[in-house]
C-alpha cells in the first residue's frame, strides 16, 4: 500500500496547501476513524505545527439525524459534501467493506463538486472501487477480516498525519 499511501499524501498535503480541507466519513469504526484522523490534523499529530483544515462529517448528530429524518440515511454525508466540499477539498471515505451506501453517495457528491476522494477500504475495495473516479486514489487493505481491516486503517491514518507533516513542516528532528 506505500505507492497509494505516498500519492494520498501529496494529495492531501497539496490541497491544505490550496487553502482547502480534508472532510472524512465513515459508520461505526470507521466514524471513529474519520474523527481521529481530523483531531490529528486539527489539533497536532506528533509534532506542533498550525492547526490544519479537517472535519468528520459524522460528529454533528443534529445534522446526522436530521438529513436521516428528512430524507435518508444514505444521504447523511452527502449533504455534508454539498454544503461544504469545493474544488481543492479532499473527501477521505472510510469502509471496512467498501459497501456502505452513505459513503458511496458521498463519494458521488464529492465527484460532483469537484472534490478528489481517497477511500480506505478493505475486502478487495467493494463497490466503492468501482465507484472511484480515475484520479481518486485507493487504499485497499489486502484483508477479509473487520478487524483485521481496522487495526490496518488505524495505522494508514497514523502514516497519513505523519507523510502530511513531513511534507509540511520536513524532516522531524533526530
Amino acid at each position: 500500500m506505500t505507492g497509494p499511501i505516498a500519492d494520498a499524501i501529496r494529495l492531501m498535503t497539496a490541497a491544505l496547501r490550496m487553502g482547502g480541507k480534508i472532510m472524512a466519513c465513515g459508520n461505526g469504526g470507521s466514524a471513529a476513524d474519520s474523527q481521529h484522523f481530523a483531531a490529528e490534523l486539527l489539533n497536532r499529530f506528533e509534532r506542533e505545527r498550525a492547526p490544519l483544515a479537517a472535519i468528520a462529517l459524522s460528529t454533528d448528530t443534529s445534522t446526522l439525524t436530521s438529513i436521516a429524518n428528512d430524507y435518508h440515511y444514505d444521504q447523511v454525508f452527502a449533504k455534508q459534501v454539498y454544503a461544504l466540499g469545493k474544488q481543492n477539498d479532499v473527501l477521505l471515505a472510510i469502509s471496512t467493506s467498501g459497501n456502505s451506501p452513505n459513503v458511496l453517495t458521498a463519494i458521488a457528491a464529492a465527484h460532483e463538486r469537484g472534490v478528489r476522494v481517497v477511500a480506505l477500504t478493505g475486502k478487495g475495495g467493494g463497490k466503492m472501487a468501482a465507484a472511484l473516479a480515475g484520479d481518486d486514489i485507493h487504499l485497499c487493505v489486502p484483508a477479509g477480516k473487520t478487524a483485521r481491516i481496522q487495526e490496518i486503517h488505524l495505522l494508514t491514518l497514523h502514516c497519513l498525519c505523519d507523510g502530511i507533516d513531513t511534507l509540511l513542516l520536513g524532516d522531524p528532528p533526530q
